[in-house]
């Protein structure tokens, strides 16, 4: 038993055999921390200066909306663009908005409408700067086959800043304040930036003739591939679902934290770094995975507890039990997100690489501002409870028609894991009867 869980921590661990992955991964290890330390400090800002559970939503529909514009446009620029040169300079432009933020809160001069419009701008460098990352995940790990450890690997990365992050910014928020959040985040960038221009990047060639059509072209291409392929497009719409009823729990958790279990902003940090912890169960169990065989069940099931958690997570009202009940929701929705993340990245064409991810992008980080204001809106009216209760039943509704669709999906799918040698004993012919009567798990 310890000989293979010590064989599956080394599977997962493969990617970090390669070299620009390896700096990739250190230096983005530091900067997501930051990351997670803004999203909490930003949270508690507008709190503090508004105690509106609309602004809330508001603020959050400013920072993620211009992604769910701009995604699909910066995808075609993703697959013709040097994938590595975009991301130094949306790593620079993030660092930059975060001493802006930083600054205009350490001199006490913030208002809401300034958080809206540096949102805004952060929202619009997302919207390049997430597909360009999952794009280039190809380019790090030079073996496609080691593309799954690196997807689980970034997942258990952001989930491990997610325990870190959140604990860190309550800590902070009550010592000095939000500002000095904002400004070790705009340092944390420094990391990963410099991870970037160490790397020695072969650029690859791209699919012959795509660079000579037109913009408009491309973007019409890759709608109609995302759109017409039935399995990509079913776990895009799986993915805009949970984003669009479950994330915005995020933006509720303010109120949780201060209303409903009377705590503070370290209440707050303990519950998403909980969910945190959860989550980086759910990236440890996938990188343990050996095989992208299996992953297509795996989606509705991880769907249906985050839904489940969010349900009772809504009606409780005791701290030990919300943090169980955070602990199940991390884990569910990133099972979710990373299990979809690796069918999809193993899937698609690598020429339309960069526009399938703008896609998932805007399926999980454009779809979530709309259910942000959503949320912010209704728990305004009828309260943060049954706001969530009523998102985590969509969840698993989702979940359950998903789950329908599974043997029609793993028809579609088969093919091209057989093509790929995924499936082995299709490939070479044997036990081919056998497969047939017994259709694989995509």
């Amino acid at each position: 038993m310890k000989s293979t869980l010590s064989d599956g921590f080394r599977h997962g661990l493969r990617a970090l055999s390669h070299r620009n992955y390896k700096l990739f991964f250190s230096g983005q290890s530091i900067s997501v921390i930051g990351t997670w330390m803004t999203r909490i400090a930003t949270s508690w800002l507008v709190y503090r200066l508004t105690g509106s559970a609309a602004l809330l939503g508001l603020v959050s529909f400013a920072g993620q909306v211009p992604t769910f514009i701009f995604a699909p446009f910066a995808g075609v620029w993703v697959d013709r663009l040097n994938t590595h040169r975009v991301l130094v300079v949306t790593q620079t432009l993030a660092m930059v908005q975060s001493f802006v933020l930083a600054a205009l809160t350490l001199l006490h001069i913030i208002h809401v409408w300034e958080i809206l419009v540096l949102q805004s701008c952060q929202g619009f460098i997302n919207a390049f700067d997430t597909p360009a990352r999952q794009s280039f995940a190809i380019q790090m790990v030079e073996r496609k086959e080691d593309l799954s450890s690196a997807i689980a690997l970034n997942s258990s990365m952001v989930n491990m800043a997610r325990l870190i992050g959140p604990s860190a910014a309550g800590i902070i928020i009550a010592a000095v304040g939000e500002g000095y959040c904002f400004l070790i985040d705009g340092i944390s960038y420094m990391a990963v930036i410099a991870s970037l221009l160490a790397m020695t990047i072969q650029v690859r060639q791209r699919a012959g003739g795509f660079q000579h059509e037109s913009a408009l072209a491309d973007l019409k291409q890759g709608w109609s591939y995302v759109s017409s392929f039935t399995p990509i497009r079913s776990i895009l719409l799986m993915i805009a679902l949970m984003s669009f009823m479950g994330m915005p729990y995020t933006v509720l958790m303010p109120i949780f934290a201060g209303s409903i279990l009377h705590g503070g902003s370290h209440t707050l940090g303990f519950l998403i770094g909980v969910s945190g912890v959860g989550a980086l169960i759910g990236a440890l169990f996938l990188a343990m995975r050996k095989s992208v065989l299996g992953l297509g069940r795996v989606i509705p099931l991880a769907a249906a507890t985050f839904g489940v958690g969010l349900i009772i997570f809504a009606n409780s009202r005791t701290m030990w039990l919300s943090m169980v009940l955070m602990l199940a929701t991390g884990y569910g929705m990133m099972t979710q997100l990373a299990s979809s993340n690796t069918i999809l990245q193993t899937i698609v064409d690598d020429d339309k690489r960069g526009r399938v991810m703008s896609y998932y992008t805007m399926a999980f980080q454009g779809m979530a501002p709309f259910g942000s204001l959503m949320a912010g809106e209704v728990a305004a009216r009828i309260g943060a409870p049954a706001t969530l209760t009523f998102s985590g039943a969509c969840c698993v509704t989702g979940a359950l028609l998903f789950a329908l669709s599974l043997p029609n999906l793993r028809r579609l799918v088969r093919p091209i894991y057989v093509g790929m040698g995924i499936m082995p004993e299709i490939a070479t012919g044997l036990q081919t009867a056998s497969a047939l009567q017994t259709p694989p798990e995509d």
